[in-house]
Order: C-alpha cells, then sequence, then structure tokens
C-alpha cells in the first residue's frame, strides 16, 4: 500500500476533535471547539460550509447508514439530528448534564448508542430520536464504544483503564476487565478480536467474547485516540498525541506507514484527535489540535 497526503484543508479557528464521512462520497464533516459544524468537499480540496452551529465544543460525529442524518455530540450533553441536505435540525435530545464523547449507529436495530462523562450508556430510537434506555455502565467516563454485529457485542472503555463487554440484543453486560493502566480512549473491532488504546500508550488485542487480553504493543509514545479499520482491505489506522497517524496490518500487525512530522515534512504538528475513512477506503481523513484537517490518498 502506500499513503499520500491530497491536501490540508485550513479554516478551522480552534482545535479539532472529531471528523466523520458524509452522505455524499465527495464530502466529510469536522467538529470541535468551534461554534459550528463545517462540511468539506474532497474534489476540489476546499470548505463546502457550516453544516450548522452550535451551542459548545462537538465531541462526536456519526452519519446515520442510508440516511442524510448526521447525529453531532456536544459537551453540554445535548445530542443534536441534522438533515444535511435540507440543512435543517429535525431533533434535540439533552441525554445527559455532562459531555457525550462518543457515538455509534447500530444499523440492524435501527439506534444510536451514545455515552461520555457520566459513565452511563444512552440508547436512542432513530425513529422517534427518543432516549430509549439507559444504563450506568461505569462509575467515571466513558471515552469509546465500539460494536461488532456479527459477534453481537458492544464495547466500552473508561477512564479507569477498564474494558466493557454487552450483548448487543439487550444490553446486559457479558464481563468487563481493566486492559490499561492508564484510560482506555479507543477500540475496534477487527477480524473477531477487540483492540483497544489508551493513555499508557498500548495497542491491546483481546478475545471478544471473554476480553482476556492476547497480546499487546507500543504503536505511539502517548495516548492512541483512536483505532479506524479500513472498509475493505485488512488495514486499520491509529492516531495519537504523539502527533503521529499509523497505518497497520490487520493480519499481523506490522506497521505499514508512520504518518509523523519526523517522516514527512507535512505531517499534523500537534496531537491527531480523530480520523475517519471514506466510505471506499480511497481517502483517510484527520483532525488535530493544530486545527488543520489532512486528506490522506490510499492506493491498495
Amino acid at each position: 500500500m502506500d499513503i499520500t497526503l491530497k491536501s490540508t484543508l485550513p479554516g478551522h479557528q480552534n482545535p479539532i476533535f472529531c471528523v466523520e464521512k458524509g452522505y455524499d462520497a465527495n464530502t466529510f464533516f469536522t467538529g470541535g471547539n468551534d461554534k459550528g459544524v463545517v462540511e468539506w468537499d474532497v474534489e476540489s480540496n476546499a470548505f463546502k460550509r457550516i453544516l450548522c452551529a452550535v451551542s459548545s465544543s462537538v465531541y462526536a460525529l456519526r452519519m446515520i447508514a442510508g440516511t442524510p442524518i448526521l447525529a453531532i455530540a456536544l459537551r453540554e450533553g445535548k445530542l443534536l439530528f441534522v438533515h444535511v441536505e435540507e440543512q435543517k435540525l429535525v431533533a434535540s435530545i439533552q441525554l445527559s448534564a455532562k459531555a457525550i464523547f462518543s457515538l455509534v449507529h447500530m444499523p440492524w436495530k435501527n439506534e444510536l448508542l451514545a455515552a461520555g462523562e457520566e459513565g452511563t450508556l444512552y440508547v436512542v430510537n432513530l425513529e422517534t430520536y427518543k432516549n430509549i434506555y439507559e444504563k450506568r455502565i461505569s462509575p467515571t467516563t466513558i471515552r469509546a464504544i465500539a460494536i461488532d454485529e456479527g459477534l453481537g457485542r458492544i464495547a466500552l472503555a473508561d477512564k479507569d483503564g477498564q474494558v466493557y463487554l454487552l450483548d448487543s440484543a439487550d444490553f446486559h453486560m457479558i464481563t468487563n476487565s481493566k486492559l490499561h493502566s492508564m484510560p482506555a480512549t479507543s477500540l475496534a473491532f477487527i477480524d473477531n478480536k477487540l483492540l483497544s488504546g489508551g493513555r499508557d500508550a498500548q495497542l491491546v488485542i483481546s478475545d471478544p467474547n471473554q476480553l482476556t487480553s492476547n497480546f499487546s504493543f507500543v504503536p505511539h509514545l502517548f495516548t492512541v485516540y483512536g483505532i479506524y479499520p479500513h472498509p475493505k482491505a485488512p488495514i486499520f489506522t491509529t492516531v495519537s498525541r504523539d502527533k503521529s497517524l499509523k497505518f497497520w496490518s490487520a493480519d499481523d500487525f506490522a506497521l505499514l506507514k508512520n504518518m509523523s512530522r519526523e517522516k514527512m515534512q507535512d505531517g499534523h504538528h500537534l496531537s491527531v484527535n480523530a480520523g475517519v475513512w471514506s466510505e471506499d477506503g480511497k481517502y483517510f481523513f484527520s483532525v488535530s489540535d493544530d486545527k488543520l484537517v489532512k486528506v490522506w490518498e490510499c492506493h491498495l
């Protein structure tokens, strides 16, 4: 594989915390410490529009697959649903008194999962946009959620380094385990394995049924903020507070590419907070505290 930097997109005035692929193949969205969610155009390498204004920092974005609805999670515990084609707010829910950090769509149940600072899992029905169920999972902040439909599993990671495993059918707790010595900050299911990253700079590979750690390694110098499987190929990306993003083989966890300022002049120069693959896997979008968006082109 080969990865090249297609473009660097300025425009945000403050750190960017989240990024999500767009409803159209050529667009994607970013949000952070600015007062709006921004839409970008990949083809023209340019700012497209401010999708909507927001009342506090945006910590998570999730496109509801198969619909033009974008879910937006805010620091104030509010969840917004915006119709991106009509550019209008369709629903607003005050889920929590504190920040929501992670959103995951379960298309087979038509539900959205949300969790954050209060340690509670919220389940939102996407027909009614109502909070239909909530469950206290952790005594502290939940930073990440991941799901695997085939396994029927939901994983959640908290500030104590604990990872929790739930059944997606009825949300009962299967097991939990302290996989990290510091806060667990990222999760992904890849090839019947659960990958978790933490502030301890570890990437832990676990059995997704028992949460027993198979092995772990140090992929970055600092916190692993995100783990992103490629939509088609057996590769994944990690992003980190150490200012780098790295591309890995999902088969043997070999490092394929290191995109850091040490390796290339055009890398991010502050913490890389999040990333996302385009639907076709041709592009990877990364966002950073340096207020820049970078579009990476993937040649397999």
